[in-house]
């Protein structure tokens, strides 16, 4: 099972450069394999991300995202870290529409081994952000078994969110399709236990709903995804989404994240799961997907585009 698996202690929390980090992306990228996704990397799954251990002006180390990987060669071997995105990808079949690109992705990234809470010192990061990336692989796996989608579809598992959107900084330098085609981008953050506000089991919710046509289009079409009712909290701004967005691209997060107190915690474990919620959800996603991969192109509304950066 893909959400077991990535949020086992085994992989030691995921953190970005780490040994479960590397272990978590040869993971995704198998499954992408058995999917049948298109390698869509600059090495078969891999897009490699130059990330190094560099020193700020207070004494503390941090992880940087080096511009490139002649400048990692400058760093001495135990201040080198492996940083992988894992890229799939499914042609579109319309002779004209396969030049878009749909971008559907996750952050596999979470906080690694810590401080011990309670005797445990393993962030799984189940919630954050096992389950969204395993929506990205389930979601691939649907669409590749049906009619192939219209548009072309790129599914992105990053690295490095949590410290910095690092991951989708690179991938963004380093596209593997040109930029300008990339038509809209669905972000899956948190799917694994019901809220309340977005109506419970099996809804979710959308970053920025009101910013772009995106979330009305889902709404029109029957599927159980409403408004983000904590706008004070700004979710749209605190993922790999907003990266996109700042570009021009409609981009929007699907969650369902319910403030829960294991955010950021080693109790954010697989048992938290409601496994039955987080299908629906992950079904719900496969629709979303299909819309943006053969209906209309989101646009934004007024004043909906975030300013640029």
């Amino acid at each position: 099972m893909v959400m077991s698996a990535l949020a086992d202690d085994s992989m030691e929390g995921r953190m970005t450069g780490s040994r479960g980090s590397a272990k978590a992306a040869t993971f995704i990228a198998q499954q992408m394999g058995a999917v049948g996704l298109v390698p869509a990397g600059d090495s078969g799954y891999f897009q490699r991300v130059p990330i190094a251990l560099t020193r700020r002006s207070n004494g503390q180390e941090r992880l940087s995202l080096l511009t490139d990987f002649a400048s990692l060669d400058t760093f001495p071997a135990d201040k080198r870290r492996p940083g992988l995105n894992v890229v799939g990808m499914i042609r579109g079949s319309d002779p004209v529409l396969a030049q878009q690109v749909v971008l559907v992705d996750a952050h596999y990234d979470h906080l690694g081994i810590g401080k011990p809470v309670n005797g445990d010192s393993i962030y799984n990061g189940a919630d954050d952000d096992a389950s969204g990336t395993t929506a990205v692989i389930e979601i691939a796996r649907a669409i590749a078994a049906g009619l192939r989608p219209k548009r072309t579809i790129l599914f992105v598992a990053t690295t490095g969110e949590e410290v910095g959107l690092l991951g989708t900084r690179w991938f963004i330098l380093h596209p593997p399709v040109a930029l300008t085609s990339i038509v809209s981008n669905l972000e899956i953050e948190m799917i694994g236990r019901p809220d309340s506000l977005a109506g419970g089991p099996g809804r979710a919710w959308l970053t920025g709903y009101a910013r772009s046509t995106m979330g009305a289009m889902f709404t029109a079409a029957g599927l159980p995804i409403v408004a983000d009712a904590r706008p004070s909290e700004h979710f749209f701004e605190r993922s790999d989404n907003i990266a996109y967005a700042q570009m021009g691209i409609p981009a929007h997060t699907l969650s369902t994240y319910n403030m829960h107190t294991d955010y950021h915690r080693p109790s954010d474990e697989l048992s938290r799961i409601d496994f039955r919620h987080m299908t629906q959800v992950i079904q719900a996603g496969v629709g979303a997907v299909r819309i943006l991969a053969d209906g209309a192109i989101p646009q934004w509304n007024k004043d909906g585009r975030p300013a640029a950066q």
